[in-house]
């Protein structure tokens, strides 16, 4: 048990059960909102009016409001309680699902969808850090985290999924009015499952509202423009000016850290190895297998012509890969270590992308594509798992929340970042093409995509090499400093 309960009663371990499958659950939750709506875009474009040029933003909207909140999120966690932000997360999620299930125009859905991650900037936090709190660093936490993460990786591959189902059998809005009762359900468990949080005002801890407002809006001015940048173009006046803001606030939001008493980011935490680490890992690891949901509706929809139904049924593959590797990441992390155990799920990821990349052509069949697509599924799910088991090693419970948010933060600006990039690699060429012509193209430019991948995931493997070589080893290795952050990890 982490010393992270002190000061309540420890539950008892079929409550640990209980806390940890509805942690699982939320995961679940927001991690299928991520990759839902893929599928559902030509029906919403068609369904309520969106252009070519808008569509988008019912993705990058909450893409946007996700990462620009998320320290934020984590650093309430921290000081306001995690159940309480883990509750208010999911309340959100439930209300904005609502609104966008309701939707009749695209300014609707879109801020509904920026609301649903604003829910998740303050839900992936929480989560996170209730898990790492709750269980103890080592062995405990390892498998903790496998189930942690299998939720949350199957739940990317899941989403796509239920939302080619859903949206063949009942409409786009299915996909937001689905999580209504899933994040209500959850809401109300929590308040039976989750401890109370302890009374922190005691601790003498203050917001930082300087440093709120400064992470706020230069995170989410970042993530815009890096978003907007391969739709308006990296020069265009928009970007040149909301990029120049963000740099600038970013500075002032550094600055305002360094000097606080009780800044909301320290600054010492990134002296932990691990988490400066984890949080590059997290970053390349969303920009290479977190864009692959979206490849392969393209491929599947563009180039094969399926149905959102067949689509999301094609997903089966990647979601039973992704799992079984979810749930071996913990195992494999406690037995041969967390920088080992990453180092050969890249490698099998750049294997099966590799194949991936030689059995995409116009003419392929799905069939010649199971190889590649378990082989990195396997890979992907292991590496989710084992990332923030590394990442979220050696920090401070009370700091936990803010960690968290930090590694998040990576997860979502990577996202972003990688998405544009593979987007904009896979599409070159592609202007005023129709017919078999664009079928073929998008064929060619998946196929790019994914050599693109794998480069980045061998830079990954690169990364990786800068984890402590057994993160379950004593903290004697090294001695703790005074700020409370260890460097063993």
């Amino acid at each position: 048990m982490s010393p992270a309960v002190a000061g309540a009663e420890a539950p008892s371990r079929r409550r640990l059960g209980w806390i940890l499958a509805l942690l699982a659950f939320a995961q679940c939750i927001y991690a299928i909102d991520y990759s839902i709506v893929f599928v559902a875009l030509p029906e919403i474009r068609t369904g309520i009016g969106f252009s070519a040029q808008t569509l988008q933003w019912v993705v990058s909207a909450y893409a946007v409001a996700f990462g620009g909140f998320l320290l934020l999120g984590g650093r309430a966690a921290d000081l306001f309680g995690r159940r309480r932000m883990f509750i208010f997360g999911l309340f959100l999620y439930a209300v904005s699902s609502l609104v966008g299930g309701l939707a009749g125009d695209p300014t609707t859905l879109i801020v509904a969808r920026a609301v649903q991650g604003i829910g998740g900037a303050f839900l992936a936090p929480s989560t996170l850090s209730l898990v790492t709190t709750t269980f103890a660093e080592g062995p405990e936490r390892n498998r903790a985290l496998a189930i942690w993460g299998g939720a949350g990786g199957s739940g990317m591959i899941l989403g796509s999924l239920l939302g080619g189902v859903l949206t063949g059998a009942f409409g786009w809005a299915s996909i937001f009015f689905a999580n209504v009762p899933l994040a209500g359900g959850a809401m109300l468990l929590a308040f039976a499952i989750i401890p109370k949080d302890t009374d922190r005002t005691a601790s003498g801890r203050k917001f930082d509202l300087p440093g709120a407002l400064t992470a706020t809006i230069g995170s989410t001015l970042l993530v815009f423009t890096l978003v907007q940048g391969p739709v308006s173009g990296w020069t265009s006046p928009t970007i040149l000016i909301t990029a120049a803001v963000a740099v600038a606030v970013l500075a002032a939001f550094v600055t305002i850290e360094g000097r606080g008493r009780d800044p909301l980011l320290p600054l010492r935490l990134f002296r932990n190895r691990n988490l400066s680490t984890g949080t590059v890992v997290t970053f390349i690891f969303m920009g290479t297998f977190g864009a692959l949901p979206y490849f392969y509706t393209l491929y599947w929809q563009t180039v094969h012509g399926y149905s959102a139904t067949k689509s999301g049924i094609a997903f089966l593959l990647p979601c039973v890969g992704v799992l079984i590797g979810n749930l071996s990441g913990g195992k494999l992390a406690t037995r041969f270590g967390v920088r080992a155990t990453l180092t050969g799920a890249l490698l099998l990821g750049v294997a099966g992308t590799v194949a991936f990349a030689f059995s995409v052509s116009r003419t392929g069949s799905y069939l010649e594509l199971v190889p590649g697509v378990l082989i990195l599924s396997l890979g992907q799910g292991t590496v989710f798992t084992a990332m923030y088991a590394a990442a979220t090693t050696g920090v401070a419970a009370e700091e936990q929340g803010i960690a968290s948010g930090v590694a998040s933060t990576g997860q979502q600006v990577g996202a972003a970042v990688g998405l544009a990039v593979l987007v904009a690699v896979a599409n070159s060429g592609h202007e005023g093409l129709t017919g078999e012509a664009l079928r073929v193209a998008t064929a060619e430019g998946v196929r790019s995509a994914m050599w693109a991948t794998v480069a980045g995931i061998v830079l990954i493997v690169l990364v990786v090499m800068n984890f402590r070589r057994s993160p379950q080893a004593p903290a004697a290795e090294e001695p703790e400093r005074q700020d409370g952050v260890t460097s063993t990890a």
